[in-house]
């Protein structure tokens, strides 16, 4: 069965979409067959940074009928991609029936995908909460601002009591040095399980490097834009993958993607 993970964070601008294209390109180069689904409604931008002219997205599923398969768009290196439409006015406040409906539509891929990577929304609105709460793992982007802290843990608190969700992974993005990152998730982490009962589990974090900063401003993929396996960006993606693909999943009793996969979540 498909595993499912969506990237989430408490605010934008922290590089959300960049991890999710670039942690979906590595998923698909160590051999897994990689669909990423953007659901950021009215903001999506992944087919731009991954250099595909789409031609068409979620919304020709959700207002026209159209099937999931139908929407698929071809991406670099074999990664496939369901748009979300940027721009698209009628998408930014679709209903939970539409989203929850959306959801149960992507059983169609379930023969021929191995991870379908989703990138949600910023912020803690019931569009995030329901893609999180559908998905087996769940990555937190966070930098090390007051305000990401403080975003990122409203976000984890909305979906531990509004969704009764436990397990998160963390990324640290913008971070050279890794004990200073290593640092950042820790003081994270303490804030965090003060107040709630969750589990957090550190992933690492994406380099502030040169690279990456001209990959985000030319709007492509670092994987893309280097073929150097010691880069650091390189190392650092695949470490993440390699880590998130070891993280404990979530299991929530609402509609999840593909049904739901084997979960190790705890009974209460």
């Amino acid at each position: 069965m498909p595993q499912t993970i969506t990237i989430a964070s408490g605010k934008g601008g922290v590089g959300k979409t960049s991890i999710a294209v670039n942690l979906a390109l590595t998923l698909q180069s160590l051999g897994n067959r990689t669909t990423l689904m953007d659901v950021d409604f009215g903001l999506a931008n992944a087919h731009i940074m991954l250099g595909v002219n789409a031609t068409k997205s979620l919304s020709d599923v959700i207002n026209h009928g159209k099937s999931i398969e139908e929407t698929l768009e071809d991406g670099p290196n074999g990664l496939r991609l369901l748009a979300g439409g940027s721009g698209t006015i009628d998408l930014l406040n679709i209903s939970q029936n539409d989203r929850l409906e959306l959801i149960r539509k992507t059983d169609a891929l379930a023969a021929s995908t191995d991870f379908l990577v989703i990138d949600a929304p910023a912020g803690a609105g019931d569009n995030t909460l329901d893609f999180i709460a559908a998905s087996d793992r769940v990555v937190v982007v966070i930098v090390a601002e007051p305000t990401s802290f403080l975003d990122a843990y409203a976000l984890i608190k909305a979906a531990h009591l509004e969704r009764e969700l436990h397990r998160f992974s963390i990324v640290v993005n913008m971070e050279t040095i890794a004990m200073e990152a290593q640092k950042h998730f820790e003081k994270f982490r303490d804030i965090a399980m003060r107040f709630l009962d969750v589990e957090l589990t550190f992933l690492g974090h994406v380099p502030n490097s040169q690279r990456m900063r001209r990959a985000v401003s030319e709007r492509k993929p670092v994987l893309l834009s280097t073929t150097n396996r010691q880069s650091s960006e390189f190392i650092a993606f695949h470490d993440i993958s390699q880590r998130l693909l070891a993280a404990p999943m979530n299991k929530s009793g609402g509609i999840r993607f593909f049904g739901g996969a084997p979960s190790t979540e705890r009974k209460e």
